[in-house]
């Protein structure tokens, strides 16, 4: 396992984002680990979070200017730390979100931010499990005229079924036509517990969660 994996998956449990047991996905589905943005609680945490996905950015988008989406709620500070860890690379880039719902006073609308016009769209998100989240992104997003969304950025790519037997990440870009990209995997995941005896358990949890519902294609 690359190094840079092996220390992002070290931050996201130490940070509490990466925690194991018994937990219910937004899909419905209950599974043995789980992954939530909102345990980044502080100021360092969240910037080296924007500085992982700032560096899967630029490897995978380079320095092209795209504007940076973060869904509600979660993604709104990844939106935010991404586009700051940019910015620190000599790339600097807009972001937006949603409101939950729309203002009807003030300036008005669904979208906070910087609302493109004819540009590129990256969603930061913090995973997918059945693509559920990135679908409703983008029916949000398609009131966007002229603009089109050119990546998904996610931290954890789970190998799990979508709607068929591809995984949700793969159905996702070939329903929507774009790539998506994580920072790491389920099989990094259970690599970096492979090294920790102690972990025995939630890697025998994994392994048998991944024979129902992972992906076979």
């Amino acid at each position: 396992m690359e190094a840079y994996k092996r220390e992002f998956i070290q931050f996201l449990e130490s940070a509490g984002v990466l925690k194991f047991g018994d937990f219910t996905a937004k899909s419905g589905r209950k599974i043995p680990y789980f992954i939530n943005a909102g345990e980044i609680k502080t100021g360092d945490q969240i910037a080296k979070l924007g500085e992982f996905y700032a560096k899967s950015y630029l490897e995978k988008v380079g320095n092209k200017r795209c504007v940076l989406y973060g869904p509600a709620y979660k993604g709104i500070s990844i939106a935010v730390a991404t586009s700051i860890g940019l910015s620190k690379n000599g790339l600097d880039v807009p972001f937006f979100f949603n409101r939950k719902e729309a203002k009807d006073h003030g300036e008005g609308g669904v979208f906070v931010g910087y609302v493109p016009k004819g540009e590129d769209i990256v969603i930061v998100e913090d995973v997918i499990t059945a693509g559920t989240a990135i679908r409703e992104s983008m029916e949000i997003l398609s009131g966007i005229e002229g603009s089109r969304v050119a990546a998904t950025f996610v931290m954890v790519d789970r190998g799990e079924k979508g709607k068929g037997e591809k995984s949700a990440m793969a159905e996702v870009g070939e329903e929507f036509g774009f790539p998506v990209y994580s920072v790491v995997d389920v099989h990094d995941i259970i690599e970096y517990l492979d090294e920790k005896p102690e972990s025995r358990e939630d890697v025998a949890r994994i392994r048998a969660y991944l024979e129902i519902w992972g992906a076979k294609a």
